[in-house]
């Protein structure tokens, strides 16, 4: 799919940023809008990595953003991956919306976030922000769940799986985007996330498998 092809259908302020890097989308983000990104529906994109799951999220957060004017939580695993996302993203959209990082004190509803449009975040400090009612936690239109595989993690899966359940329940009607690597259990994860499944194998480059012995690799040769 042309990327000119979204024109009309995201704000024209995004389409001018994404449209001076990229002429046509990749398998998984077409798919994911085929889907209906576009259209509020929940999502779980599973794709490998750097296949373009990133810009899905920023299509989806940016409409949420500039059109209906409510606020985006991304939330990421880990504390040096939420920095790393903040920078990207201020380096992409700074100029257009106001970008928050907020993974510090749990003891602190954040209010100041209230005048923030796309706010980064780690599991335990969304789950801290809505134990403490944070106020603007009304205004949110969409959350991205970045990396959610880890459910399977001992020790933050249980967290995350309990802040999804919160905010299921507790805000209805926000858009989920969940965003993983290859999973064991798709459909089962999807059903639970009450999601649409894009499921998609494409890789930037080809993937070699091969075995590492005495400083040498023998590379497994595809039948």
């Amino acid at each position: 799919m042309k990327l000119s092809e979204l024109r009309g259908n995201i704000p024209e302020q995004l389409y001018s940023i994404i449209s001076s890097k990229y002429k046509e989308l990749r398998p998984s983000q077409e798919k994911a809008i085929k889907k209906g990104l576009l259209k509020k529906k929940n999502l779980l994109v599973c794709t490998p990595t750097a296949s373009g799951k990133t810009l899905i999220a920023e299509i989806a957060g940016l409409k949420v953003i500039l059109e209906e004017h409510k606020k985006v939580i991304y939330i990421v695993p880990l504390k040096a991956l939420a920095n790393e996302k903040y920078k990207d993203f201020k380096a992409a959209y700074n100029r257009i919306i106001r970008i928050a990082l907020s993974i510090g004190d749990i003891d602190s509803s954040d209010s100041y976030l209230g005048s923030y449009d796309l706010i980064i975040s780690t599991p335990e400090k969304l789950d801290s922000l809505i134990r403490h009612s944070a106020p603007w936690l009304g205004q949110v239109g969409l959350v991205v769940i970045d990396e959610i595989h880890l459910l399977n993690d001992p020790s933050r899966g249980p967290t995350l799986e309990v802040l999804i359940t919160f905010i299921k329940h507790l805000f209805p009607k926000v858009q989920l985007l969940a965003l993983s690597a290859t999973i064991g259990n798709p459909e089962e994860l999807s059903k639970w996330l009450e999601a649409e499944l894009v499921i998609d194998n494409w890789r930037p480059v080809t993937l070699h498998k091969g075995i590492y012995f005495d400083k040498e690799i023998e590379f497994i040769k595809k039948e």
